[in-house]
């Protein structure tokens, strides 16, 4: 009986009381509230459409974020107004890629700007996220630029963008920024339906081929999560990340892991966050990931001390 009395008061602070939950801390209310146990070494947890955090994990960490970025590209993308059924060329890239850029799209080919867009989204396509920067009204720079304006916009002041596909490291931003992005994002339909596509064959011209294209989010297959908006990313610098709105305890929640150790660690975490909110337990994580994000945490706090230090 205490057990669930316990329960039942921790989603009656988490969903009723403005709280904020950080890892290892007591919520405003003055109870001591526990968040889940992740392996991801930073996260939010949020009710979609509001910025404030209902769980942090050193939310306000400023890390590289891989993939995550073409959530923002998309969304730079469909704020340009350009046309979505404009047939785009998929050229040769203008600089070098900062990381491994293979694709299997031909170099001249065609495809139209909503299913460029798509396989960005979906399928984390680099080649299709370089294509829609490059095919910018404004050019490619301007593109980059329009990312960090609107991330200035947002009020996402640990983020900064230096390429719209997230293979480089420079790529940066922090947990709670990401959730701004995503409830900024979760407000267009397109980016919604784009990024939890399961499976898509994209059509392509000049010369005529298709390819088939899969999620690389194995939960947006899983009607009980009822995932709205998707998407993953990994550089061996930012491990594994995962954002993403979907059901639980009864509502729609922003979910933003970054830095996690395995390809299922991420989604590992968004189970305990659901079963949190659901019973307030906590969870357990693996001791390979536990020394992972002391490991990451150590090297952090270390990158910001040297900072710090050059900066006095």
């Amino acid at each position: 009986m205490y057990k669930k009395s316990m329960a039942g008061l921790v989603l009656w602070l988490v969903f009723i009381l403005p709280v904020v939950v950080h890892a290892g801390q007591a919520g405003s209310s003055g109870v001591d509230i526990q968040g889940p146990n992740l392996a991801s070494v930073n996260a939010a947890v949020a009710l979609a459409g509001s910025n404030d955090l209902l769980f942090g994990k050193n939310a306000d960490r400023s890390v590289p974020i891989a993939s995550i970025t073409k959530v923002m590209t998309a969304l730079v993308v469909l704020e340009s107004g350009a046309p979505l059924d404009e047939w785009l060329v998929f050229q040769k890239r203008h600089t070098p890629a900062a990381a491994n850029a293979y694709s299997r799209i031909r170099i001249g080919s065609k495809m139209r700007r909503a299913d460029v867009l798509r396989i960005a989204l979906m399928s984390s396509e680099n080649f299709a996220a370089y294509t829609l920067a490059r095919s910018h009204p404004g050019g490619f720079d301007e593109f980059v630029e329009a990312m960090n304006a609107k991330a200035q916009d947002l009020g996402m002041t640990g983020t900064r963008f230096v390429d719209p596909t997230g293979l480089s490291v420079e790529n940066r931003s922090t947990a709670g920024d990401l959730v701004r992005l995503v409830n900024a994002a979760s407000r267009h339909p397109e980016i919604r339906e784009y990024s939890t596509t399961g499976y898509f064959r994209g059509q392509f011209r000049n010369p005529g081929y298709s390819l088939s294209f899969g999620n690389t989010n194995s939960l947006v297959h899983r009607e009980s999560w009822g995932v709205g908006l998707s998407k993953t990313g990994y550089l061996s610098e930012a491990g594994r990340c995962l954002v993403m709105i979907s059901h639980m305890n009864g509502r729609e929640v922003v979910t933003v892991l970054l830095d996690s150790l395995g390809t299922r660690s991420p989604m590992g975490d968004a189970g305990r966050i659901k079963r949190w909110l659901d019973t307030g337990v906590k969870g357990q994580v693996a001791e390979a990931a536990r020394q992972y994000a002391q490991q990451k945490n150590a090297a952090y706090n270390s990158a910001a001390h040297s900072t710090r230090a050059a900066l006095d």
